[in-house]
């Protein structure tokens, strides 16, 4: 059975953490909850409130780890997901998660990155020449990266995946799926 790598942290978006959790289950993968211990990880729901310049955040819930990142072998996975929210600000600075990161943009193996979450690779270089979407604010963080940000809610740039945010969650999953299929099993797409 195929594995993920769900790489994240403290303040990772509900939405854009366990849709995408339970859609590689669904799909017949298994994944791996990464993150800096193995103490649950707290998560956030980010609303957007008329009354408030920016989206609003509450405590979601907590979300087991199954491996610390400086235990991960990466060897042992197929496809890479890394979530938004505000983790991906203080996660891409650990060594390990730069390692891993690194080391699936290096193999060509599946990757999907889900609003914020393409702060990780952007920092590390990774994005250069590629396109890619992200949360609309962070575009000019993405381009001064080297990417080419594209608005739509499932762009698919070879083994990268990503969108905008969790209300593109139907077309990104759909996208994901493919992606992480067409990489374990060529023939099927």
């Amino acid at each position: 059975m195929p594995r993920a790598l769900l790489l994240t942290g403290d303040a990772a978006e509900e939405l854009d953490t366990m849709y995408p959790y339970y859609r590689v289950q669904e799909g017949g993968w298994d994944v791996d909850v990464s993150s800096r211990t193995l103490r649950d990880v707290q998560l956030v729901i980010h609303e957007f409130d008329p009354d408030s310049d920016a989206y609003v955040e509450k405590d979601g819930r907590k979300l087991p780890v199954d491996v610390p990142w400086s235990e991960v072998d990466v060897e042992r996975y197929d496809a890479l997901i890394i979530p938004g929210g505000r983790a991906p600000e203080w996660i891409r600075v650990d060594a390990d998660v730069r390692r891993i990161t690194e080391h699936f943009f290096a193999s060509n193996l599946p990757i999907a990155l889900v609003c914020h979450g393409a702060q990780v690779p952007a920092v590390y270089g990774l994005l250069k020449g590629r396109k890619t979407a992200c949360f609309p604010p962070i575009t000019g963080d993405m381009e001064n990266a080297g990417a080419t940000v594209i608005d739509a809610p499932d762009v698919v740039d070879g083994n990268l995946v990503s969108c905008r945010g969790w209300s593109d969650m139907p077309q990104f999953g759909r996208a994901m799926m493919e992606v992480f299929s067409k990489s374990v099993n060529p023939a099927s797409v």
